[in-house]
């Protein structure tokens, strides 16, 4: 992992995430790049007849000064986490977020990307309901998403949903090279319902294939209900990161509704790592 995005507007969801990145950026001495997106207005001449390219030079101006004036307070953040070393740079683009993120993935050749959600009434209804759910769609690598009310601490269990599928094997060694990197644990959950094809040689399998890791544990837990079963799994085996793999978009939209947003409100400092398949 070589560069990690991160993109900001200054509110304290996006300074969370920044502290995330910061620490991943310290386990793979990587490269932050820090992106700040503004959209300049579209208005029509003949009702407001002003010179158009003198009016969007000041407003990209303003959003640079903007960008320069908050610097100084991320720097010292990263002085906090002892991350003065990490190299950090930064990009302002004139567009809708989703957008310059896709771009700046490409012309970057980003690896990771760490982004706040917006506080809606719940966790997974802000993790779905704002531009986190798009980025994840989007993008080809990788992406945390940190709650708006999450504070940083150390990760030290990490745990994997997982539906015992081939292409999810790749996902969960990339779990484990970050577990490691963090001397973490890693706890595999796989929710049986009555509709699953699941069979005991299944998981007999992925324990032969990872019978040499030490520090991971496979959980089977029979139930119809996923959300509050992932909701339990999180609270009782105390997982500090939750890591997905996202096979389709109306997956997360299908397991993660409104009616689950109170229930999982509780866990709403749990990052999730949404990986691809």
């Amino acid at each position: 992992m070589k560069k990690i995005l991160v993109p900001l507007d200054f509110s304290e969801t996006s300074e969370n995430a920044f502290v995330y990145a910061i620490e991943m950026a310290k386990l793979y001495k990587a490269e932050l790049v820090l992106l700040h997106t503004f959209e300049l207005p579209i208005l029509d001449s003949q009702v407001i007849p002003l010179n158009y390219a003198e009016m969007y030079d000041t407003l990209e101006l303003a959003n640079s000064d903007h960008f320069k004036n908050e610097m100084p307070k991320l720097e010292d953040i990263a002085k906090e986490h002892n991350a003065e070393d990490i190299v950090m740079n930064h990009i302002i683009m004139n567009g809708d977020l989703i957008s310059c993120i896709k771009e700046v993935v490409r012309q970057e050749n980003v690896d990771f990307v760490v982004m706040g959600t917006n506080g809606a009434s719940g966790w997974f209804d802000s993790f779905i309901g704002t531009n986190t759910s798009s980025v994840i769609s989007d993008v080809s690598v990788p992406v945390l998403s940190v709650a708006h009310d999450a504070k940083y601490h150390k990760i030290e269990t990490i745990g994997f949903r997982t539906r015992y599928k081939e292409d999810e094997i790749y996902a969960l060694n990339e779990v484990l090279t970050l577990a490691k990197k963090m001397n973490a644990k890693v706890k595999c959950l796989y929710v049986k319902t009555v509709d699953s094809d699941f069979q005991g040689e299944k998981i007999e399998y992925w324990e032969s294939i990872f019978e040499n890791e030490k520090n991971l544990e496979f959980f089977v837990i029979p139930s119809n209900d996923i959300e509050s079963t992932i909701e339990d799994f999180i609270a009782n085996q105390s997982i500090d990161l939750l890591a997905m793999v996202m096979h389709k978009k109306n997956f997360f939209t299908q397991l993660f509704t409104t009616s689950t947003t109170q229930k999982m409100s509780l866990h709403s400092k749990t990052p999730i790592l949404a990986l691809h398949e």
